[in-house]
């Protein structure tokens, strides 16, 4: 069977759902295919995320990823909205979550830390959920 496709999406795909698809495709690549879009787009991922994923997972970022519009990704199958309430963009899919997250951008490090530990723990349950 063909594995389940989850798009990370948020507004400008710049952040929470770059560091979700990263640690997708580093956690739980043996469960499901990774994708992050946006209905906006940045010309570079958030230099934060990018040096602290970097620092406590050894993943790049920058050579692996760039922030993408919906359009850019191929259908799938499970839509995870980052938290961006009103505003969040839509795709079809067979089942979406909402993971409420903050975007951490232009806070401290701590902040971003507990944004991309928040965005493990909810990549694991996924994974689980998914497996079943």
């Amino acid at each position: 069977m063909e594995k389940p496709k989850v798009a990370f999406i948020c507004v400008h795909n710049s952040c929470r759902s770059q560091i979700a698809e990263a640690l997708g495709r580093h956690l739980a690549s043996d469960i499901f295919e990774s994708y992050s879009a946006g209905t906006e787009t940045k010309p570079r991922i958030n230099q934060d995320a990018v040096r602290l994923m970097k620092k406590i997972y050894g993943i790049d970022m920058e050579k692996t990823q760039y922030s993408k519009l919906l359009s850019e990704i191929p259908p799938v199958d499970v839509v995870i909205t980052m938290g961006c309430n009103v505003s969040c963009p839509y795709l079809p899919c067979r089942e979406s979550f909402d993971w409420g997250l903050d975007d951490p951008t232009g806070s401290d490090d701590e902040v971003f830390i507990e944004t991309i530990g928040n965005s493990h723990a909810k990549i694991i349950e996924l994974s689980q959920y998914l497996a079943q």
